[in-house]
């Protein structure tokens, strides 16, 4: 179930870039620069599903997924959303221009990046490198908090919706051990 919920966060990250390319694949279409083939139906079955997928990732991950929760002090904390926002951003924006929709080439091409992307962002856990989360108003933080009522100060890596005050007491949803969401209390 970790690893589908995983899955699922990795697809939920390009969700933009699929918006990306079904527009790019309408527009090609309309302005007839496009033949509408199997092809085309192929492109436009994989982005349906892919978006489908990606939306139910953040879906489920963000409001179905509890697995317990704290209550906590932020010590400290760090916005370090655009340390890893843009340069993702920028890669898929850039892939989405260049995608040649009338090549069964570039689709596999397509098919591939996803994939190889997608073997290192869940081996690596990078699931904090979500433009999508950022589009929909989260921040990433590094924080150092303590526990209501303990004196240990822990380090964690942390989404918030909002700007996170320091010596505010929120309440941590911990949806697995990379993707934990900040509610205030």
């Amino acid at each position: 179930m970790e690893k589908l919920k995983n899955l699922f966060l990795y697809l939920s990250a390009f969700v933009p870039m699929y918006i990306l390319i079904l527009i790019k694949l309408i527009i090609e279409l309309i302005s007839k620069s496009l033949v509408f083939n199997m092809l085309y139906i192929l492109y436009l079955i994989t982005l349906l599903i892919l978006i489908g997928s990606g939306v139910f990732g953040l879906i489920s991950n963000i409001y179905f997924s509890h697995m317990s929760s704290k209550e906590i002090v932020i010590l400290k904390k760090k916005n370090i959303t655009d340390k890893h926002f843009f340069g993702y951003f920028s890669l898929f924006v850039l892939f989405a221009l260049q995608l040649n929709l009338k090549l069964i080439s570039s689709y596999i091409l397509f098919i591939l990046i996803l994939t190889f992307i997608g073997i290192v962002y869940i081996k690596n856990s990078l699931y904090y490198i979500n433009p999508c989360l950022n589009i929909l108003g989260y921040n990433f933080y590094d924080i150092i908090y303590s526990e209501i009522n303990a004196k240990e100060k822990i380090q964690a890596k942390i989404f918030y919706k909002g700007e996170l005050k320091e010596n505010n007491t929120y309440k941590v949803v911990f949806k697995n051990q990379h993707f934990s969401f900040i509610n205030k209390k």
